[in-house]
Protein backbone atom coordinates (compact mmCIF):
# COMPACT_ATOMS: atom_id res chain seq x y z
CA UNK A 1 0.00 0.00 0.00
CA UNK A 2 2.71 2.20 0.53
CA UNK A 3 3.97 2.33 -3.06
CA UNK A 4 0.38 3.26 -4.41
CA UNK A 5 0.46 5.97 -1.94
CA UNK A 6 3.70 6.97 -2.78
CA UNK A 7 3.46 6.42 -6.84
CA UNK A 8 -0.16 8.31 -6.87
CA UNK A 9 1.31 10.96 -4.65
CA UNK A 10 4.48 11.51 -7.51
CA UNK A 11 1.69 11.50 -10.37
CA UNK A 12 -0.56 13.67 -9.50
CA UNK A 13 2.07 16.13 -7.92
CA UNK A 14 4.51 15.51 -11.43
CA UNK A 15 1.16 16.05 -13.43
CA UNK A 16 0.00 19.16 -11.34
CA UNK A 17 3.07 20.60 -12.13
CA UNK A 18 3.26 20.29 -15.79
CA UNK A 19 0.18 21.56 -15.81
CA UNK A 20 0.92 24.51 -14.00
CA UNK A 21 4.06 25.40 -16.24
CA UNK A 22 1.89 25.22 -19.21
CA UNK A 23 -1.22 27.58 -17.44
CA UNK A 24 2.04 30.01 -16.93
CA UNK A 25 2.91 30.04 -20.63
CA UNK A 26 -1.02 30.44 -21.63
CA UNK A 27 -1.37 33.07 -19.37
CA UNK A 28 -3.77 31.46 -16.50
CA UNK A 29 -0.95 30.82 -13.98
CA UNK A 30 -3.71 31.09 -11.19
CA UNK A 31 -5.63 28.32 -12.47
CA UNK A 32 -2.55 26.64 -12.99
CA UNK A 33 -1.79 27.21 -9.47
CA UNK A 34 -5.30 25.51 -8.52
CA UNK A 35 -5.23 22.55 -11.11
CA UNK A 36 -6.75 19.36 -9.90
CA UNK A 37 -6.55 20.19 -6.21
CA UNK A 38 -9.58 18.16 -5.63
CA UNK A 39 -7.43 15.10 -6.31
CA UNK A 40 -6.23 15.62 -2.98
CA UNK A 41 -9.45 15.72 -0.99
CA UNK A 42 -10.49 12.20 0.69
CA UNK A 43 -12.99 11.05 -1.69
CA UNK A 44 -10.56 11.34 -4.90
CA UNK A 45 -7.57 10.68 -2.98
CA UNK A 46 -8.47 7.04 -1.26
CA UNK A 47 -9.91 5.44 -3.80
CA UNK A 48 -7.22 6.29 -6.38
CA UNK A 49 -4.48 5.48 -4.06
CA UNK A 50 -6.35 2.22 -3.52
CA UNK A 51 -6.82 1.47 -7.49
CA UNK A 52 -3.32 3.21 -8.40
CA UNK A 53 -1.56 0.52 -11.44
CA UNK A 54 1.83 2.43 -11.29
CA UNK A 55 -0.10 4.67 -14.36
CA UNK A 56 -0.96 1.76 -16.53
CA UNK A 57 -4.44 2.45 -15.94
CA UNK A 58 -6.21 5.05 -14.52
CA UNK A 59 -7.41 4.71 -10.65
CA UNK A 60 -10.87 5.66 -11.89
CA UNK A 61 -11.13 2.93 -14.47
CA UNK A 62 -10.01 0.82 -12.23
CA UNK A 63 -12.27 1.63 -9.54
CA UNK A 64 -15.23 2.03 -12.42
CA UNK A 65 -14.10 -1.89 -13.10
CA UNK A 66 -14.66 -2.64 -9.43
CA UNK A 67 -18.53 -1.25 -8.77
CA UNK A 68 -19.59 -0.10 -11.87
CA UNK A 69 -19.21 3.72 -11.60
CA UNK A 70 -16.86 5.90 -9.99
CA UNK A 71 -16.92 7.64 -7.08
CA UNK A 72 -13.65 9.65 -7.32
CA UNK A 73 -14.20 10.63 -11.20
CA UNK A 74 -17.74 12.15 -10.49
CA UNK A 75 -16.51 14.47 -7.51
CA UNK A 76 -13.37 15.68 -9.69
CA UNK A 77 -15.86 16.53 -12.61
CA UNK A 78 -18.16 18.23 -10.51
CA UNK A 79 -15.46 20.57 -9.24
CA UNK A 80 -12.80 21.10 -12.09
CA UNK A 81 -13.86 23.43 -14.62
CA UNK A 82 -11.68 22.04 -16.93
CA UNK A 83 -13.28 19.36 -17.52
CA UNK A 84 -15.87 19.18 -20.32
CA UNK A 85 -18.42 16.96 -18.52
CA UNK A 86 -18.82 19.85 -15.69
CA UNK A 87 -20.56 22.15 -18.48
CA UNK A 88 -23.92 20.18 -19.20
CA UNK A 89 -27.05 21.75 -18.34
CA UNK A 90 -30.64 21.31 -18.83
CA UNK A 91 -31.59 22.79 -22.10
CA UNK A 92 -34.17 25.20 -21.84
CA UNK A 93 -36.06 23.97 -24.81
CA UNK A 94 -35.69 20.23 -24.96
CA UNK A 95 -35.20 19.69 -21.10
CA UNK A 96 -32.56 17.25 -21.55
CA UNK A 97 -29.30 17.43 -20.64
CA UNK A 98 -26.99 19.02 -22.70
CA UNK A 99 -23.32 20.41 -23.47
CA UNK A 100 -22.89 24.20 -22.94
CA UNK A 101 -19.97 25.85 -24.40
CA UNK A 102 -16.94 26.34 -22.18
CA UNK A 103 -15.54 29.65 -21.27
CA UNK A 104 -12.19 29.84 -23.14
CA UNK A 105 -10.50 30.22 -19.98
CA UNK A 106 -11.41 26.87 -19.02
CA UNK A 107 -10.99 25.18 -21.99
CA UNK A 108 -7.22 26.63 -22.72
CA UNK A 109 -6.75 25.20 -18.94
CA UNK A 110 -7.93 21.46 -20.55
CA UNK A 111 -5.57 22.20 -23.19
CA UNK A 112 -2.56 22.27 -20.54
CA UNK A 113 -3.97 19.61 -18.94
CA UNK A 114 -4.16 16.92 -21.78
CA UNK A 115 -0.89 18.44 -22.79
CA UNK A 116 0.84 17.85 -19.33
CA UNK A 117 -1.08 14.23 -18.90
CA UNK A 118 0.24 13.69 -22.22
CA UNK A 119 3.70 13.82 -21.06
CA UNK A 120 3.74 12.59 -17.80
CA UNK A 121 1.97 9.24 -19.33
CA UNK A 122 3.78 8.76 -22.46
CA UNK A 123 6.99 9.97 -20.84
CA UNK A 124 10.11 9.79 -23.38
CA UNK A 125 7.76 8.54 -25.79
CA UNK A 126 5.75 11.84 -26.14
CA UNK A 127 5.43 14.11 -29.08
CA UNK A 128 3.32 17.12 -29.69
CA UNK A 129 1.20 14.48 -31.21
CA UNK A 130 0.16 12.73 -29.04
CA UNK A 131 -2.89 15.00 -27.15
CA UNK A 132 -4.15 15.31 -30.57
CA UNK A 133 -4.12 11.43 -30.94
CA UNK A 134 -5.60 10.58 -27.81
CA UNK A 135 -8.68 13.32 -28.04
CA UNK A 136 -9.20 11.68 -31.78
CA UNK A 137 -9.44 8.46 -29.97
CA UNK A 138 -12.83 8.91 -28.85
CA UNK A 139 -14.30 11.72 -30.71
CA UNK A 140 -17.38 10.47 -31.70
CA UNK A 141 -18.15 9.18 -28.36
CA UNK A 142 -17.85 12.20 -27.04
CA UNK A 143 -20.63 14.35 -25.49
CA UNK A 144 -19.06 18.18 -25.59
CA UNK A 145 -20.52 21.24 -27.16
CA UNK A 146 -19.34 21.63 -30.74
CA UNK A 147 -17.93 25.11 -30.48
CA UNK A 148 -15.62 23.70 -27.67
CA UNK A 149 -14.30 20.48 -29.51
CA UNK A 150 -13.74 22.42 -32.63
CA UNK A 151 -11.79 25.03 -30.53
CA UNK A 152 -9.91 22.45 -28.73
CA UNK A 153 -9.30 20.07 -31.78
CA UNK A 154 -7.93 23.59 -33.38
CA UNK A 155 -5.35 24.15 -30.56
CA UNK A 156 -4.11 20.34 -30.33
CA UNK A 157 -3.63 20.69 -34.20
CA UNK A 158 -1.97 23.62 -33.74
CA UNK A 159 0.34 21.95 -31.47
CA UNK A 160 0.47 18.43 -33.65
CA UNK A 161 1.58 20.83 -36.80
CA UNK A 162 3.46 24.03 -35.13
CA UNK A 163 4.85 23.33 -31.78
CA UNK A 164 4.72 24.63 -28.07
CA UNK A 165 6.02 27.89 -28.47
CA UNK A 166 3.34 28.59 -31.53
CA UNK A 167 0.63 27.76 -29.83
CA UNK A 168 1.01 28.20 -26.62
CA UNK A 169 1.99 32.54 -27.65
CA UNK A 170 -1.30 31.92 -29.85
CA UNK A 171 -3.21 31.21 -27.07
CA UNK A 172 -2.07 34.50 -25.05
CA UNK A 173 -1.94 36.64 -27.77
CA UNK A 174 -5.38 35.96 -29.58
CA UNK A 175 -7.15 33.31 -28.30
CA UNK A 176 -7.83 34.59 -25.14
CA UNK A 177 -8.34 38.28 -26.08
CA UNK A 178 -10.58 37.44 -29.03
CA UNK A 179 -14.19 36.09 -27.45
Amino acid sequence: MKSKLLGHISTVTRHRFEVFKNCCRAGIAWQGLWHDISKFSPTEFIPSVKHYAGGIKSPNELERADYGYSVAWMHHKGRNRHHFEYWTDYDPITHEMSPVKMPRKYLVEMFCDRVGASKIYKGKAYTDAAPYEYFMRAKKRRRIHPETSEQLEALLTMLKDEGEAATFRYIRKKFLKDK
